[in-house]
């Protein structure tokens, strides 16, 4: 579903953020990536999706070739078949909980009552039931995730990219999530990346990862290297 080759990025005034990363996700795979602060975790996210350009590499998501596509193919791509789950939430402070959850579904051309019915579902999955008429306002930080987390799966991706997707939550809830977000890997078969500096968030994923600045190792190895 998911496979990079090659992948560098550097910051501007020449600093390396990583270089040549080559990774493969299969379907129904979940894959966490841990790392220092200031190694490139949210970076590498967000050249995935194509929010941010690679000085050298390829991205190819269910065999469409990240660099192939213009701005209008990369955008589609991103609503149809990608959701991510911002550490900053980007969530809309003037639509109410449901609209902000439902907003994939509307961008796709869905049925509006349908998607608000699907919208009012998950935020009941995410422990905020009967809050689909709330404004981001009136919510926590924790909550906010929730909400974030609860768009990025509506529309059922293909591929889930999450940044630190448990990093406000308490430890119930952050069990809760992740066992959605596992839930939605299997389920669906979609393949699921996350950034995270959360030690059990990353034992509930199928592999965890390591981003040094000499590349993506097994964390298993990096903890027996240190």
């Amino acid at each position: 579903m998911l496979s990079i080759r090659g992948l560098t990025r550097s910051l501007p005034g020449g600093r390396v953020l990583f270089s040549g990363l080559d990774l493969d996700i299969a379907p129904g795979e979940l894959v966490a990536i841990m790392g220092e602060s200031g190694v490139g975790k949210s970076t590498l996210l967000n050249v995935i999706a194509g929010l941010d350009r690679a000085d050298a590499g390829t991205v190819s998501i269910g065999g469409a070739l990240l660099s192939a596509l213009d701005d209008d193919g990369a955008t589609l791509l991103r609503r149809d078949r990608i959701g991510f789950v911002f550490q900053a939430f980007h969530v809309l402070p003037h639509l109410t909980l449901a609209r902000n959850v439902a907003l994939p579904l509307v961008l796709g051309h869905g049925d509006p009552a349908e998607a608000t019915r699907r919208a009012e579902v998950m935020l009941a999955d995410v422990g905020l039931p009967g809050r689909g008429g709330d404004y981001p306002r009136q919510l926590s930080g924790g909550e906010l995730q929730r909400v974030a987390i609860a768009r990025a799966l509506i529309h059922r991706p293909a591929l889930i990219l999450a940044d630190e997707p448990t990093g406000n939550l308490d430890p119930e809830t952050a069990d809760r999530i992740l066992g959605l977000l596992t839930a939605q890997v299997r389920q669906a078969g979609a393949a699921a990346l996350i950034v995270t500096h959360s030690e059990k968030a990353a034992a509930a994923a199928d592999r965890a990862l390591r981003l040094t600045h000499e590349g993506l190792i097994s964390a298993v190895a990096a903890e027996a290297a240190a």
